[in-house]
């Protein structure tokens, strides 16, 4: 499976501001310093994200983005399908679109690999990555 910057950097975003929940909004400039983002590409996502509805924004010197809702109630698989659409490949999307469909044992692998695929991305919420992050950083730090 291979997945585009953009998701890469969608995911980045929604756990940067899943750090953030419940403290007010993020103002895109920090997001993009702190996540190597260059603010033009940013603002293209942050609306892709308010479209699919991960995310409110407020315009002016008061304003920012906040997770529309809890860490925990968004799953990788809906983050990917939002920005991305689907992962599949193609003949296990319209399997009608392949005059091998019936009889092609790949197609049968890409399938399976495709249901575990979404499987684990459901199952994993941007809250999880959080708290994997933060047990990460916890056990990088070292004191004198």
């Amino acid at each position: 499976m291979k997945l585009s910057v953009k998701v890469d950097y969608g995911v980045r975003v929604l756990v940067d501001l899943a750090q953030r929940y419940g403290q007010g909004s993020v103002h895109s400039s920090d997001i993009a310093a702190r996540q190597g983002i260059p603010e033009p590409y940013l603002d293209q996502l942050l609306m892709a994200l308010r479209k699919a509805g991960f995310i409110n924004s407020k315009r002016g010197p008061q304003g920012g983005h906040i997770l529309a809702k809890a860490p925990l109630e968004i799953n990788l698989g809906e983050v990917i399908t939002a920005l991305e659409g689907s992962t599949a490949p193609e003949c296990v999307q319209e399997p009608a679109g392949c005059e091998r469909a019936t009889i092609c044992v790949q197609r049968d692998v890409w399938r399976a690999i495709e249901e575990a695929t979404t499987k684990l991305l459901q199952a994993t919420t941007i809250g999880e990555l959080v708290q994997q992050q933060e047990r990460r950083l916890e056990g990088a730090m070292f004191y004198i």
